[in-house]
C-alpha cells in the first residue's frame, strides 16, 4: 500500500503505519474501517505538541490510542479504546496528561502485545 511508512518499536518489532498528515486525514483517521491488520497502524502528526483529544466516532474498530511526543516516546496510552454507535457529538474523547506530537492508533490489544508502555522509545522518520 503506497504512503506506508515503518515504525520500529522498543522489542525490535517493526509496524507499517498509514500518515494522517492533513486536517482532513486527521478528521478521518480510521473511521469506517471494518478491521485494521496486526502489523498496521495509523501515525496522526500534527504541527505542533499539544493535548490532543481524539474520540471513536464513526470508528467501527476497537483501538490502542498511543499519544508520543517530539522525542518519539510514548506519553501516554488509552488501550482497548471501545469503539462509539452515537449519531450526535457526545462520544468521549480521550486526551494525554501531557503534550504530544503524535499519535500512534493501533489494534486494540497490540500495545499490550507490543509492550509498548510509557517512556517506550519509537523509531520512525516522520515526512
Amino acid at each position: 500500500m503506497p504512503g506506508l511508512i515503518p515504525i520500529t518499536l522498543p522489542g525490535g518489532t517493526t509496524i507499517q503505519v498509514e500518515l494522517a498528515d492533513t486536517p482532513q486525514k486527521r478528521a478521518e483517521g480510521l473511521m469506517h474501517r471494518e478491521h485494521l491488520a496486526d502489523d498496521r497502524g495509523m501515525l496522526f502528526t500534527f504541527p505542533q505538541a499539544q493535548a490532543w483529544g481524539f474520540w471513536m466516532k464513526n470508528t467501527k474498530i476497537s483501538l490502542d490510542l498511543i499519544w508520543i511526543n517530539e522525542k518519539k516516546q510514548v506519553v501516554h496510552m488509552e488501550q482497548r479504546v471501545p469503539t462509539c454507535t452515537r449519531t450526535d457529538d457526545s462520544c468521549p474523547q480521550y486526551r494525554p496528561n501531557e503534550n504530544a506530537l503524535y499519535v500512534l492508533e493501533l489494534a486494540a490489544g497490540r500495545a499490550e502485545t507490543f509492550k509498548l508502555q510509557q517512556g517506550s522509545k519509537l523509531q520512525f522518520k516522520a515526512p
